[in-house]
């Protein structure tokens, strides 16, 4: 009994672990935010920044990989927001080793902690632009959200309807009910 317990209390506890590392979970403190750190690199570089958003390219070299990222600003427990057309830019975040592009592909939410070095200026499609780079010591990939399926509600409603019930046939509401037809 007393493993069964114990093993019980296990589970318990594993089913609370969070999914981010606790560096992305918790902003470092006085940290500078994108702007910031664009606006006066100088006196931020050095620092550690943690930035998010969603991969727009990313560039595989022969030690490093190079991720293109579109800023977003972070939610509470460091996960970028879902739209946010209010972005303050770009940033490079330089990871040491290889990353899968396939699984790292455009479109995926990332966050990234690491140290700020400073801004590079690269080429976007015809356009010179200015990015902040992180060399990032660690980051944490989102899984992809899965949409919530939307019910399409009949407007004629019968007078018993019941909204709790969901897009169900009438006659599998409530066991109360018997077979209306």
């Amino acid at each position: 009994m007393k493993v069964l317990i114990a093993l019980m209390l296990v589970l318990l506890l594993a089913g609370c672990a969070p999914g981010a590392p606790e560096p992305i979970r918790s902003a470092p403190p006085e940290a500078p935010d994108l702007a910031e750190a664009r606006a006066d690199p100088d006196a931020h570089a050095g620092r550690t920044v943690r930035w998010g958003g969603v991969i727009a390219e990313v560039r595989n070299r022969s030690d490093h990989t190079e991720l293109e990222v579109v800023a977003r600003r972070l939610q509470v427990g460091g996960r970028p927001a879902e739209r946010d057309d209010d972005s303050p830019g770009r940033f490079l975040a330089r990871v040491p080793g290889f990353l899968d592009p396939a699984i790292h592909a455009p479109g995926r939410a990332i966050t990234v902690v690491g140290t700020f070095e400073g801004l590079r200026e690269q080429a976007v499609g015809d356009y010179r632009y200015t990015f902040p780079w992180v060399r990032v010591e660690v980051y944490h990939l989102w899984p992809e959200r899965e949409p919530v399926p939307s019910y399409r509600r009949d407007p004629f409603y019968d007078p018993w309807y019941d909204p709790w019930y969901g897009p169900f046939p009438r006659y599998y509401r409530h066991p109360f009910y018997g077979p209306y037809w």
